[in-house]
Formats: C-alpha cells, structure tokens, sequence
C-alpha cells in the first residue's frame, strides 16, 4: 500500500456508525414508553429478555408472526409519508396473533436502507412505538442495517416480528365452529397493508394527484385516505376471547374475504358472506371505478371496510357485537356458517359493489 494513501474507514464505504449510535439515542424515550410487565430492559443490548410469569401467564403457548408492509411502503418513500407505517408494520404481525387467542407481548423490527438517514428512521420508528403502545405490547428491539448498493437513494425496506402468548386451551383453532354461527365483521380504517400494488397502479394510471383533495373526498388529499394506517384490534378483542365469546377469527389480509376466512374454519363449515350487510367505503368504490374491477376480484383483493371477521354463537353475536361497539369498533352483522366444503361464498345483489346483476363468489379452502 502507498504510504501516502488515507486508511481505510467504514465510513468511506458509506456506512456511518455514528448515525446508527445518534439513532438509538432518539429512538430510546420511544421504546421506553412501550415497556410492560414482563419486559423492562433498555434497548442496546444483544438481545432481549421476557417474563411471562410476570406477565400473568401460568402455562403459556408462545405464539409468533412476523410480516411486512408491502409496497404501501413504496408509497410512503414516494410521499414523504414515514410517520404511519411503523403502525402497519405492529399492525400486520399483532392482528395475527390475536386471531389465535393470543396477546402480543414484545416486537421487533428490522429497518434496512442504503444510507441512514436519522430523521426518516425515527418517524418511522415513532410510528412502530405507537403500533406497540396501541397494541400493548413492548418494543423490545430490532435491527438497522445500513447496506449501501442494496438500495436505492432514499429507499428503505421493514420487516416486523411479534411474540404473543395464550394460556394453555385458551387458543382459538375454529374447531368448535358450526353451521348456525354468526360472522360479524369489524370495519377496517382503509386498504390497511394490502393491495398497493394494485393501488398504486391504478391511480398512476388515472393521473389523480396524490397531493390534490381525492375525488372521493374533498376534504381529504388522496394521500391521507391512502396512508391511514392499519387498524389494531387487539385491546378490543382480547376480552372477548378471553371471556370464551369468540370461536374463530380471521384477519382480512392479502386474499380478501374470499381467502382469508376459511383459513380459520373447520371441515365441513363454509362461511357465507352477504356484501349486502355494509356499505363499501368510498375509496373502495372509487378504486373500483378506476380500474372496472369485478366483485369478485374486489372480494379477493381488497379488504372492502371489514379489516377482521368474528365467526360467533348466534345467541351471543347481539352481546358481542355491542360489547366491541361500546369499546370503539364499528361492527356489521355479514353473514353466517353454513354446512358445507370448507370455504366461503360472498355474494351480493344487484347495484351492490357496483354490480349489473345479483352476483356470487366463490372460494374453496
């Protein structure tokens, strides 16, 4: 080596340890802010302890998820929108776990870029925090990786993964679902963290402004009814599962209704689902204008307003539905279990979801 050449750094890489150490020291309040009975540690170390028994537990069964945003994460770095999908990122593992019964107890998360930028990584990190405060579980730790050539200018990518416990036989399995059972559907905030491959196609090619009122909506930008960050259902559900009132959940994720409900049913249930029973929100129908989608696609794409689906006994279904009413949900009565191949069926009547004829959809799961 030529004696007049600079050492080496990491830094000359493009990696800056000193933003990554100016980061932890921002994020440190936020994550403190998340701790609960079982975990108290500061953040730092090389992993993170948890205490069930400390968390009330007797005899658990650990549960875990771990999930991403999607390119709603796309939208956001386009945008400037960092603030929100942190909460999507609690949102998408935590939601999974309470439809096993299970409460979420700690996260982590993983945050990748080409070049830290300490500003955007704490929004989003603010906004992780706010998921786990919401969702009552502890932002134990995570990971920011800063890979330079992995990515590009501004990007970042997000992954989560959550822990959840349920006492031994407390789990929900769906296996005492029967014919005669009520589907109650608890309305979502948005698209949540599915579909923007779609969405952001179609309104690409319809040339709408994402900074402009939506055409939906005057007295929203577009943006706003886009980036609302994914509903947690978590603190309102818990006691009704604990409470044995709830028989199976499903998560209305990728798949839509149409794929997502059978995952949580017995052989011989098939779930029917009457699109009748609530109104599809506005950015829905206007999602659906755009790009002429069939009913049927929507079921199985999108959300459509019903962000969780409760399958419960008939003769609760009115106590449950008022219970979660009264504990901030808006609940729809949607449906019922019937006898038949495990699957579901949405169908709905001419006019509704912008259908020329009554209409039907299918599922076999």
């Amino acid at each position: 080596m030529s004696a007049d050449r600079k050492p080496a750094t990491y830094a000359d890489a493009g990696v800056s340890i000193a933003a990554g150490n100016a980061l932890v020291r921002a994020i440190a309040p936020l994550v403190r802010a998340t701790r609960r009975p079982g975990a108290d540690a500061e953040i730092g170390g090389f992993g993170a302890f948890f205490d069930p028994k400390a968390a009330g537990y007797h005899d658990p069964l650990l549960v875990a998820a771990t999930d991403g945003v999607g390119t709603k994460l796309k939208l956001a770095i386009d945008s400037g929108r960092h603030d929100s999908v942190g909460q999507d990122l609690v949102a998408m593992c935590v939601n999974d776990l309470i439809v096993q019964g299970a409460e979420p107890l700690f996260f982590l998360d993983y945050f990748a870029t080409g070049k830290l930028d300490e500003g955007v990584a704490a929004r989003v990190v603010a906004g992780i925090a706010e998921g786990c405060r919401i969702a009552g579980c502890a932002l134990v730790g995570g990971e920011t990786a800063e890979m330079p050539g992995m990515y590009a200018a501004g990007d970042y990518d997000l992954a989560g993964f959550a822990v959840g416990a349920v006492e031994r036989g407390g789990q929900l399995t769906g296996a005492d679902v029967v014919p005669g059972d009520v589907l109650l559907g608890l309305a979502s905030s948005g698209a949540h963290s599915n579909g923007y491959s779609l969405i952001r196609k179609l309104v690409a090619e319809s040339g709408a402004a994402l900074d402009r009122p939506a055409m939906f909506d005057a007295d929203a930008l577009l943006i706003d009814h886009l980036m609302v960050p994914t509903r947690i259902y978590v603190r309102s559900l818990l006691p009704e599962i604990r409470a044995g009132r709830v028989k199976a959940c499903a998560h209305i994720t990728g798949g839509g209704l149409l794929e997502n409900i059978p995952r949580v049913l017995p052989d011989g249930a098939r779930a029917v689902v009457d699109a009748d029973g609530w109104p599809l929100p506005r950015l829905f129908a206007w999602l659906q204008a755009l790009g002429r989608i069939e009913p049927a696609e929507l079921a199985r794409t999108f959300n459509c307003g019903i962000g969780m689906v409760l399958v419960v006994a008939a003769d609760q279904a009115e106590a449950v539905a008022a219970t979660l009413t009264a504990a901030g949900e808006t609940v729809h009565r949607i449906g019922a279990i019937v006898a038949g191949a495990k699957g579901c069926t949405v169908r709905g009547s001419t006019e509704t979801w912008s259908a020329r004829a009554d209409w039907t959809a299918e599922h076999d799961g």
